[in-house]
């Protein structure tokens, strides 16, 4: 049993590191290396067993990862093609297609790499093959933790609801995926209330170039329109980004009450980026998903890992760099043994 040692004991930090502070990526990384951990320890013990039924479970595990790979894929471009047909082209909306594309250019250049076993292609393959599972882990970890993360019930007492915007349709009106979020507000609202003060809703999200009004006006006016009392809404309208979403809603509950705590309401595909942001900009509170549309949630899941991504460039490009150097390496080492 001491081969799983490491992952017990990665999970143990993992849920250390929980309990004192959720809103963290490094808790996403260490769930995902003690998973990791645990797997390869199962696969130890199965080499040493040296049984048929063990090297059959090795085998059956490799045919479901190929077909994973291959079901994946394809999932990526229907779902691509949907996102085009019902959101239109913008470069978002293509975000399956090209993760899709992605995978299969990342499976030709490994089997070009392993079939043809010249230096340069020997060295192109491993660096994709370790980029690509570089990535591969970083977004299983994100998805696994954002799904957690989404599970968390809502805090007893809390003196704020801040509703994150989005954009408006028609320069005025509240588009489904924005009224998903009023309706999970106004219902996070109404079970706060059964405890105690009511608290206030903070309507988040400024005017965009293409829209009448602000965005947190629309919100509002959504709100009252649904029976939501009018004086417990406060407008914030000069944000035009999550950060200052987060940064100038805060700046309002710190003027209104210094030792304020808050419920974030977003879209479920964004509540854990915006936790991390929350988190950045010292906001004290945690964050809840509304519902959204299935055919949109795997490229808005896909886009927000990108922003994650971007968020830890530093990290991310030292060890990518890394990475394509152990693809130079394996070139160098092709070159000079053959």
């Amino acid at each position: 049993m001491l081969v799983y040692a490491p992952a017990a004991l990665l999970f143990l930090v993992f849920c250390v590191r929980v309990a004192r502070e959720r809103r963290k990526f490094s808790n996403a990384v260490i769930l995902g290396l003690a998973a990791l951990c645990g797997l390869a320890a199962w696969v130890v013990q199965l080499i040493r067993s040296g049984s048929a039924s063990g090297q059959a479970v090795a085998w059956a595990a490799l045919v479901l990862g190929a077909l994973s790979i291959l079901v994946l894929t394809c999932f990526l471009f229907s779902n691509g093609l949907q996102m085009v047909r019902k959101e239109g082209r913008s470069p978002t909306n293509l975000l399956s297609l090209v993760a899709a594309l992605a995978i299969l250019a990342v499976v030709a250049l490994v089997v070009m790499a392993v079939v043809v076993r010249t230096p340069v292609w020997v060295g192109v393959g491993t660096a994709a093959g370790g980029l690509a599972a570089y990535l591969a882990f970083l977004f299983l970890c994100f998805v696994c933790y954002a799904f957690l993360y989404g599970r968390q019930r809502v805090r007893r007492k809390a003196d704020f609801v801040v509703v994150l915007g989005s954009g408006l349709v028609g320069g005025s009106t509240v588009p489904p995926l924005l009224a998903s979020r009023l309706r999970r507000a106004q219902a996070v609202h109404a079970r706060l209330a059964e405890r105690g003060d009511a608290p206030v809703v903070i309507t988040s999200g400024g005017q965009g170039p293409d829209e009448d009004v602000p965005e947190s006006h629309a919100m509002a006016d959504d709100l009252i329109a649904h029976g939501f009392p009018a004086g417990l809404i406060e407008r914030e309208d000069r944000s035009t980004t999550t950060d200052e979403n987060l940064r100038f809603s805060k700046a309002i509950m710190e003027k209104s009450k210094p030792d304020y705590r808050c419920v974030i309401v977003t879209n479920n595909y964004h509540a854990f980026r915006a936790a991390l942001t929350a988190r950045r900009t010292g906001l004290r509170g945690q964050v809840v998903g509304s519902p959204t549309a299935a055919y949109f949630w795997p490229t808005a899941t896909i886009r927000e890992f990108a922003a994650v991504l971007v968020a830890y460039k530093r990290t991310n490009v030292a060890i990518c760099l890394l990475l394509v150097l152990g693809g130079v390496l394996a070139w160098w080492a092709q070159r000079n043994g053959s």
